[in-house]
């Protein structure tokens, strides 16, 4: 398993994950990508057998981003690392690469001195799973919220990193 840094080069295979996931996220066009991936502070995709088997996309706490659920966190802590999206390809689920990439993010934290992980989780609709790893992962609730006109309703959640 190979954590490395996004590239250009793996754009598609990062379209094609978020689109088998889009359900839970919100869309991503190639254009956005470029943007997000420009301002994105910690970018990370897994290699596995020669393929994109996860990536995540996050930003701090000064990114230009507009959406709402990092808003929502922006207003209320001065200082965190928003996961705006992780996701494993269905095939490698269950077999390490969203826990790789949050010891790897960690150890980043740590490395950068940022008190705490945040991010969101669908409960209308419902992710489970989404739920479930983040709770296993030390995440905790610190609030909801209804985005996007109401359509969704998604939990909050940080993660406090602990300083060494």
């Amino acid at each position: 398993m190979l954590i490395r840094d996004i590239t250009e080069a793996d754009f598609p295979a990062v379209l094609a994950l978020n689109l088998e996931s889009e359900h839970f996220l919100s869309p991503l066009s190639r254009a956005r990508l470029e943007a997000l991936h420009r301002q994105s502070t910690y970018q990370k995709v897994i290699e596995e057998e020669g393929r994109i088997a996860a990536f995540i996309l996050t930003f701090c706490a000064d990114a230009d981003y507009d959406s709402p659920n990092f808003l929502w966190f922006k207003e209320r802590y001065p200082s965190f690392l928003y996961v705006d999206r992780l996701v494993v390809r269905r095939e490698f689920q269950g077999k390490g690469c969203g826990k790789a990439l949050y010891q790897d993010l960690l150890t980043y934290c740590l490395k950068q001195n940022l008190p705490r992980i945040t991010c969101e989780v669908d409960i209308l609709p419902p992710n489970e799973v989404s739920l479930r790893f983040h709770r296993a992962h030390g995440f905790r609730e610190v609030g909801s919220h209804r985005p996007y006109d109401g359509k969704k309703k998604v939990l909050m959640l940080e993660k406090c990193v602990p300083q060494a």
